[in-house]
């Protein structure tokens, strides 16, 4: 889970802007280094929405290349859009629906078999709340690491915040906004997402 109130804490000049990504200090997005990455995958992005959903190789082939590494029969619907690419890793049997959005300046990780409705955002990134700090020629920003467990469904509309872990055959409702970790076989709702039930025996207090 994110820190309630992150230290914005600088890397030395030995390190690349995407070493400092990585290691979760503040890092210039602007970087030509991660540019080059983005637009990488932007372009990737464009082609893939260029193939028919029918072609279900053809897409999938785009998949592999986009992402960091994917599990068997990956699926993912028209209007997708992400960072960079690199940084998503999904399992097998991943399924993501219409117009999702994943800012993977870090490392999203997704288990098996997950389904991810419509509209909907997981965002590694954030900035800091001064605007003095925020506002600046490098526009440093921070990112923190996004995971989600096996069996995972995340209704339509949801946004998932940076640093979130979401436990196993755990369901989040669509329009939900989760900024806490929450729970193995869980069903989190609402703005913020609160639990609102245990799903399962298996999960049972």
């Amino acid at each position: 889970m994110m820190p309630a109130a992150p230290v914005w804490q600088k890397g030395d000049d030995t390190m690349t802007e995407r070493e400092k990504c990585d290691a979760g200090l503040l890092y210039c997005p602007g970087d030509p280094e991660i540019l080059a990455e983005m637009f990488r995958a932007h372009e990737l992005c464009m082609k893939l929405d260029a193939i028919p959903f029918g072609n279900f190789k053809g897409r999938e082939a785009i998949l592999r290349e986009l992402f960091g590494s994917a599990g068997k029969d990956p699926v993912v619907e028209m209007g997708f859009k992400c960072d960079l690419g690199r940084n998503i890793h999904v399992g097998d049997g991943f399924y993501c629906n219409f117009n999702c959005v994943i800012y993977d300046s870090t490392r999203v990780e997704i288990g098996n078999f997950v389904w991810i409705g419509p509209n909907t955002t997981l965002c590694t990134a954030t900035h800091p709340v001064e605007a003095d700090a925020r506002v600046n020629e490098k526009g440093e920003e921070l990112a923190f690491p996004i995971k989600i467990g096996n069996r995972v469904w995340i209704g339509g509309g949801a946004f998932i915040n940076p640093g979130v872990t979401i436990g196993d055959d755990a369901v989040i409702a669509s329009g939900a906004v989760v900024i806490h970790d929450v729970p193995a076989g869980t069903l989190v709702a609402g703005v913020p997402a609160e639990v609102k039930k245990t799903i399962g025996k298996d999960h049972a207090g």
